[in-house]
């Protein structure tokens, strides 16, 4: 949620603030500022609208603000509604500070009763405020130690970009359980949420450690602990081209990342085999149970997860959404894995989760796409998806990255235990390069997938059905389509679907039926002419070109065959996906930045 950008070199700040924002725009807003420190005047000027970030631009249209450096953040309302009054940044009582800030405060009530008694006047509904107005109240000749008495006073998650009129050649930065990086250039340097905000600047990175505070000039930086004390980041770079974050002639990111699957697969499964000496497997000989946790499309690849691991490692899995896990006294021990599913590696509740049974004795691998993030360096071990940076809101690549590398996991987790032969790996691991091309083929579906969300994008409901591996992504595709669409949709193992959903089902409903020719189909059949025997609407997600479920099905849309069934979820994903974007961008829906919703969910 919300997202920080914050500039000091010698170029214009306001232009690589603006640009900045716009990459960030997939974390999900309602509003926007950006505050310029003028070094002449010794002014800070701010400039906030509510509304997308092209309404700011017009807003400071003709204006010429100058100053080399500034922050900029995009708001997602918390306390307090979507106005100019609540968008940040926010200033001081005196405007000698200026604040940015993701996360929340949690003790800002009690803060701020103390600062009205003081005199203080707040013009906002925010917690953030109190932040500038603490500044203001303890600064004595040094930033740095004020921000560090500040730190040990607010409580709760939070990344905070500040600049002042009284230090104007630096920015202030610190991170407690929300992301914030710092990019490393020439003569210039960068703070931001996320990597994409200033890949076009900077290619090398240092990630705040929570607890961390950064000292940012044009020329140097310097990370202090919350003791004080100097701490050396060795920086990282990364590989993705600033290309990799636009859309290279696609309307939507979305359907950009949608096609992008058969690269990101590719490079997966390149990534894994390159890391077969990753020390989670040596573990592997003395787990006796996993959990895996996670939240909304990362925690339906957990739950395909669960089926290959029991049946490949032959290991217990259990999967629960993190934001439970945490909430009840499950009993782990080291011979626990807990497997953490994070695209962005800074998902509150999943890491907050990971870190519990962490102390509880649990060994933690981390599946994340993000190298460098929270999770990652939180976990025992780590295994990386290879997706580069993904913008639409709703994950498409990421997800069928994180299917992969679980089904890889598994393969080689049952081969360190001794289920799998040296045989069977090889050929289990050719089945899996056949997968992009595969998927390839799936892609060319696109159009028929077209015609039919024209033919049902008016439904009112949908209902997914799937058995077995597959009944997660019945999940999925349910998912998708109430994320970017909004039209209500369920998905539920078909073996279920007469334990209360059949109720549903008129010649209104249309129901998605994934049907691979597995050693299910048959159950499939059946369920399918149940839908059918009450008028429902049937669409086939199948490779099946047998006449009962051509003559069952009102649409059918093909997936090709595999050899080895547990690979068929990797594939029916993805017409599900093309669905949902199809029916989005019929009804005009924003699918990359859809209402209420955040890339990166940081606050629980």
């Amino acid at each position: 949620m919300c997202g920080i950008v914050g500039y000091v070199g010698y170029r214009k700040a306001v232009p690589v603030l603006l640009h900045g924002l716009q990459r960030l725009e997939y974390r999900g807003y309602d509003s926007a500022g950006i505050a310029v420190l003028d070094s002449e005047k010794k002014k800070i000027v701010v400039e906030k609208q509510v509304g997308k970030i092209k309404d700011l631009q017009e807003h400071l249209w003709g204006k010429d603000i100058n100053g080399n450096i500034g922050i900029a953040h995009t708001r997602w309302a918390t306390h307090g509604p979507p106005s100019i009054e609540n968008a940040h940044p926010h200033t001081s009582q005196k405007d000698e500070f200026a604040v940015v800030h993701n996360g929340i405060i949690e003790n800002y009530a009690q803060l701020k009763e103390e600062l009205i008694k003081k005199g203080y006047v707040f013009k906002s509904q925010t917690d953030t405020e109190v932040v500038a107005h603490l500044l203001e109240e303890y600064y004595q000749d040094n930033l740095l130690n004020t921000v560090l008495k500040i730190a040990k006073m607010i409580e709760g998650a939070y990344a905070i970009g500040i600049i002042s009129t009284l230090e104007p050649d630096k920015i202030v930065a610190l991170r407690k359980g929300s992301p914030l990086i710092v990019g490393l250039g020439e003569n210039e340097n960068f703070i931001a949420s996320d990597i994409p905000a200033v890949l076009e600047y900077t290619k090398k990175f240092i990630t705040l450690d929570d607890e961390e505070i950064a000292v940012i000039t044009k020329d140097k930086v310097e990370i202090y602990n919350i003791k004080g004390e100097k701490v050396e980041k060795k920086p990282f770079t990364v590989n993705w081209d600033i290309a990799a974050a636009e859309k290279g002639g696609y309307k939507h990111f979305m359907l950009k990342e949608i096609y992008e699957q058969p690269k990101t697969i590719t490079d997966t499964i390149s990534g894994f085999f390159s890391d077969l000496n990753n020390p989670v497997y040596k573990e592997m000989k003395n787990i006796e149970s996993i959990v895996i946790i996670a939240c909304g499309t990362s925690y339906h690849a957990g739950l395909v997860g669960k089926f290959w691991i029991e049946k490949y490692a032959k290991i217990p899995v259990i999967v629960d959404y993190a934001s439970e896990f945490r909430y009840r006294d499950f009993p782990v021990n080291e011979k626990t894995l807990v497997i953490a599913i994070s695209q962005s590696g800074e998902t509150a509740d999943t890491r907050f989760a990971a870190i519990d049974a962490k102390k509880k004795g649990a060994k933690v691998l981390s599946i994340v796409n993000v190298v460098g993030s929270s999770l990652s360096r939180e976990s025992d071990f780590v295994i990386y998806t290879y997706c580069g940076p993904e913008i639409g809101v709703a994950a498409t690549k990421t997800f069928t990255a994180q299917l992969v590398t679980l089904f890889l996991f598994a393969v080689k987790s049952g081969f360190e235990r001794g289920y799998i032969s040296q045989e069977d790996f090889e050929k289990i691991h050719h089945d899996v390069n056949s997968l992009p091309s595969l998927v390839n083929e799936v892609l060319k579906e696109d159009k028929n997938i077209e015609n039919i969300s024209y033919k049902y994008h008016n439904a009112k409901d949908f209902l997914f059905l799937g058995r077995g591996i597959n009944y997660p992504i019945a999940f999925e595709g349910a998912l998708k389509l109430k994320e970017i669409s909004y039209i209500h949709a369920e998905g539920y193992p078909a073996g279920e679907m007469k334990h209360g959903p059949i109720a549903l089902i008129d010649e209104t409903l249309p129901v998605v039926c994934i049907i691979p020719k597995d050693s299910l189909y048959e159950k499939m059949i059946s369920n399918i002419q149940e839908v059918k025997a009450r008028k429902g609407i049937v669409i086939a997600v199948t490779d099946s070109e047998d006449k009962e479920v051509v003559s069952l099905s009102d649409n059918i849309i093909k997936i090709p065959s595999v050899k080895n069934e547990n690979l068929y979820p990797i594939l029916s994903v993805i017409p599900l996906q093309l669905l949902a974007y199809h029916i989005a961008t019929i009804l005009g829906k924003d699918v990359d930045q859809p209402r209420n919703l955040a890339k990166t969910v940081t606050v629980e």
